[in-house]
């Protein structure tokens, strides 16, 4: 399950909830106590994780508009696991989604005892979005210092590309949606690659994604609560 979960975090919840209606960002929300629920399910179509996405509040900056997001991680009996909180700037064009939400809360809980640099490039959602765009990279590294041990982990998030239209039904309602595709390749020690497929709607961000293992689904994630 915490793979699952981690997969999730990296590739949804880092773009998940964040309101056309703020004249800033067309496709996810900044109002504040905006709310959304994402249940994810493993490669069976069992319930694994619920994460829950909150827009804390909303401050102007030089850089735009800056959202800043809570994100809660529960297991597939309701407890607890993690939070986490990061900023989402959005300079009218497009949000940009802080590179350090990438690395999941299990692993912040698991890191925050230890000594560690977070370094990368910001995770973008353009405003314009249209089939057959690409999007730009996006990439994390983080050094770890335990005991005198050196570790490093890096994420990089590449062939993010628009492959088309598609209307998607989730428990939360029924969605014109943008389908985004992308590879993600995570190295600590060894080098892991999945690939995505993401739904987006004006308005709501992600209500659903399929992750991939060797061209079969490993994980899947469905919007099932939305309010703003």
């Amino acid at each position: 399950m915490k793979r699952i979960i981690i997969i999730t975090i990296v590739l949804f919840g880092v773009v998940s909830t964040l309101n056309a209606q703020s004249g800033c960002s067309k496709y996810y929300p900044f109002k504040e106590g905006t709310k959304a629920e994402i249940t994810t399910y493993d490669k069976k179509g069992k319930k694994a994780a619920v994460i829950d996405y909150t827009v804390l509040n909303k401050t102007q900056t030089s850089q735009g508009e800056v959202a800043t997001m809570k994100s809660s991680v529960k297991d597939e009996n309701g407890k607890l696991i993690a939070e986490t909180e990061y900023n989402v700037t959005c300079d009218g064009s497009k949000i940009s989604i802080d590179y350090k939400s990438m690395v999941s809360p299990m692993m912040m809980e698991q890191f925050k005892n230890m000594d560690y640099d977070i370094s990368g490039t910001d995770l973008e959602i353009p405003n314009n979005l249209s089939v057959g765009q690409t999007l730009p990279d996006a990439q994390m590294n983080m050094k770890i210092s335990m005991s005198g041990i050196n570790m490093n982990m890096e994420l990089n998030i590449t062939n993010r590309k628009v492959i088309g239209k598609e209307n998607v039904t989730t428990p939360a309602g029924t969605f014109d949606c943008y389908v985004l595709t992308s590879d993600t390749t995570t190295k600590m020690g060894v080098s892991q690659t999945s690939n995505s497929k993401q739904w987006i709607a004006e308005g709501v961000g992600m209500v659903k994604q399929e992750d991939y293992q060797k061209g079969k689904v490993s994980s899947s994630s469905l919007l099932t609560v939305f309010s703003k």
